[in-house]
């Protein structure tokens, strides 16, 4: 369903030209009121004229749609607001993107290059918010952006006037998030890369050309929508690449004890644990990052014993220290099995005989017979049904409050109807979600050598947060909500009286699922099915909608648990199809109580027949071709030399990992090509797999394009990268 803004008015600044008027021109498409705004100033602030906003209305309205212009600067917010007032008798909508540069190294920068930068970027954009901000809150709606960038965040020579209006715009962003939350009030902050009349001042010209402004415009339409819910967040964005960015923080040491004086020697001692991000937290609001501090305090003025992180203080009341147990690897454990397993976790999970497809799921004697997919969380469940994790240091749990929260399933071949596999358990997070904790578990599953599948169990423990951990982590694969359109296809599959008796026998044998008096004890009218038995129904959905029943197409699936279903109820799955995803959503069709949300199965195209064996270890595709760049500098260095002037360094990864390094010099004499890193310092360095090497090498991959999508990484220079065409493309080709 398409996203649109009739009845609402939007007022976009600096809306002349350049990002401003591609917002403009996107919201009037959608059906809204805009104002253009637009001081019509060069790109120092100096001048005047009605030119711009002007030209923009007419674009508009010639399409059809509603729009006024406004003259006034963005010091005069008031006036701003009140245009719109005039014009359509509200204000939804506001996008702050107003600004101007008046870049010089920081020695040279005069009080008025500081001042008009922050009168324009920083002042105005509070003066425009703070016109808009009743009416919104009366309206109990509102979307608000601000425009910060690249050189706010990380810094940018020349620019020190510009970066901290930048940034500066971030933190006030970040409180407005806070303060309108109650009053539907959200606002975001973007770091866009367009080209436009500021940016060609430091972009290439072909760069800018390529950076179209609408490459970033659907993503401050769809914060402005109603039906986003995201508040409070920052985004990078540029040629059609959208992410998100937060902050990282290190577990950090504490340096004193009590009664003694803190001395920068203890500093000095553990700096490298401080700057250490192995199991970096990620704080999310200022009351986290408080709380470290708070643990500190009380940690120290108790005269208990300093450790490396806050967190333990709180550890040694809850029960769990995630620095003694992230990273505990549990003994192995193995799973036997026969063809009768793969046929009762097949009747387990809803399968009959009365669908002639499923009989080559039941019946060993099928020239087809093939095990359920699913069936490989029950190969690796081991880890929650043996009370392993008791051995695990630092998680001292009552397992009577365990709960499954998720799981995600991945299978790297169709699993045997038969054998014995060998599965290792890694706890790869612990999370603080102050009701409770979540424990991470990765389990991967063997048959002799060889990876079958993955799992990732989350189970939350009631009662065991408030231990000053982290409250996410990158670890965690996690879930996605479905389209916002109607599904593709919904199937509806009763269960039976007894299948929660029946999966039982796949080898999950709590009494919750069996027992009426257990199940009252934890609050349940009757024995409950198993949330994995819900999720073995909702696979096997998706399995035959799209897949043919074919199981060597299944690759992957993650779900939630949100509600349990009875035994005797009908389980509805809902399913999208997004390429070869499909999202999907399960509920009780009896009460239309959600149970599995958050889920999606991930399918091998049609074509293929099963997964694809990984690439043998072996050579480096791009030894060739530095070999072929070393025979091409010999012949034509001199030429290069003076084309290039610099010397790039090259780091080409394999399997996540540095595999070779390369130096290009093409600055000194005529010319030279070694491997390994240069001896001095290199002007630009270049990471990159050993695939997409290839790729760029062969034109397939423009270097831009991966170095927007995060496959081609620069550090140093990163201007000269637009000489990359130079070397690969004129002088590389094999």
């Amino acid at each position: 369903m398409s996203l649109t803004f009739e009845g609402r008015v939007v007022l976009v600044t600096g809306a002349g030209g350049g990002l401003g008027r591609e917002y403009a021109l996107a919201f009037a498409e959608r059906g809204a009121s805009v104002i253009v705004n637009d001081l019509g100033a060069d790109t120092k602030g100096g001048g005047k004229s009605s030119a711009a906003a002007d030209k923009v209305v007419e674009e508009i309205r010639a399409k059809g749609g509603k729009a006024v212009a406004n003259y006034d600067s963005v010091e005069d917010g008031e006036k701003l607001i009140q245009s719109a007032l005039d014009a359509f008798g509200r204000i939804d909508v506001l996008v702050n993107n107003a600004g101007i540069l008046r870049d010089r190294s920081f020695a040279r920068t005069s009080d008025l290059d500081w001042d008009l930068i922050h009168r324009v970027h920083l002042r105005g954009s509070f003066l425009v918010t703070r016109a808009a901000w009743n009416h919104m809150k009366n309206q109990k709606f509102g979307r608000i952006i601000m425009t910060t960038s690249g050189a706010g965040v990380y810094g940018n020579f020349g620019q020190a006037n510009y970066s901290a209006a930048k940034l500066g715009l971030l933190g006030l962003a970040n409180t407005l998030a806070i303060e309108g939350r109650k009053y539907n009030i959200y606002c975001n902050t973007i770091a866009p890369v367009a080209g436009s009349r500021l940016t060609e001042t430091v972009m290439p010209p072909d760069l800018v050309a390529s950076l179209k402004p609408e490459f970033v415009a659907p993503l401050v339409l769809w914060l402005c929508h109603e039906q986003c819910q995201e508040n409070g967040a920052l985004f990078e964005t540029g040629a059609g690449w959208i992410a998100k960015l937060r902050w990282e923080r290190s577990l950090g040491r504490t340096v004193r004890q009590k009664n003694q004086p803190m001395t920068p020697e203890a500093v000095r001692d553990q700096w490298d644990q401080i700057c250490d991000f192995t199991n970096a937290t990620k704080p999310t609001s200022l009351q986290e990052s408080m709380m470290s501090i708070v643990s500190v305090l009380s940690q120290v003025e108790s005269g208990g014993e300093v450790s490396g992180n806050p967190t333990a203080a709180a550890a040694s009341s809850s029960g769990i220290n995630p620095i003694e147990a992230v990273g505990t690897k549990l003994p192995p454990s193995s799973f036997s099995y026969t063809h009768i397993q793969c046929i009762l976790y097949a009747l387990g999970v809803g399968m009959s005989t009365k669908d002639p497809d499923h009989l080559r799921f039941l019946y060993e004697g099928h020239e087809d017979f093939v095990c359920l997919p699913s069936f490989g969380v029950i190969v690796a469940q081991s880890v929650l049904m043996e009370g392993e994790l008791t051995s695990v240091p630092g998680l001292n749990l009552d397992f009577t409050q365990v709960l499954h929260g998720e799981q995600y399933l991945e299978l790297y071949k169709p699993l045997p109807t038969s054998g014995t596999l060998t599965s290792e358990t890694t706890i790869a997070d612990v999370l603080d979600k102050g009701s409770g904790a979540v424990i991470l578990m990765d389990v991967k599953t063997f048959c002799g050598e060889e990876l079958i599948c993955f799992n990732q169990f989350s189970v939350f423990v009631v009662g065991a947060g408030g231990f000053g951990g982290k409250r996410s982590s990158d670890k965690a694969i996690a879930p996605l909500p479905p389209p916002q359109r109607a599904p593709d296809a919904v199937v509806i599959d009763s269960t039976s009286t007894d299948q929660a008796a029946l999966y039982r026998l796949s080898g999950d044998w709590n009494p919750l699922h069996i027992d009426p008096s257990f199940a009252a004890m934890g609050g349940f009218k009757a024995p409950i099915l198993h949330g994995l038995c819900s999720f073995g129904f909702a696979a096997r959905h998706v399995l035959k909608q799209f897949a043919d029943n074919d199981p060597s197409r299944f690759k992957a699936i993650k779900v939630r648990f949100a509600k349990p279903v009875m035994p005797g109820q009908s389980i509805q799955t809902e399913m999208w199809k997004e390429g070869n995803r499909i999202h999907i959503q399960c509920k009780v069709k009896e009460t239309d109580a959600v149970v599995l949300t958050g889920a999606y199965v991930d399918l091998h195209g049609a074509a293929e027949a099963s997964p694809e064996d990984p690439p043998q270890a072996g050579g480096l595709h791009s030894e060739l071709v530095f070999a072929e760049i070393g025979r091409r500098i010999k012949d034509t260095g001199s030429e290069l030399v003076k084309k290039v002037n610099a010397v790039f360094g090259w780091e080409i990864t394999k399997d996540g990992k540095i595999a070779a390094q390369w130096t290009i010099d093409l600055k000194n004499g005529s010319g030279s090509l070694q491997k390994g890193p240069h001896s001095g310092k290199a002007d630009v360095t270049i990471t990159v797999s050993d695939e997409d090497f290839l790729e760029v090498v062969q034109g397939k991959l423009n270097p831009q394009k991966a170095f927007f999508s995060g496959k081609l990484k620069v550090r140093g220079n990163i201007m000269l990268s637009q000489k990359l065409e130079v070397i690969l493309k004129d002088h590389a080709k094999l």
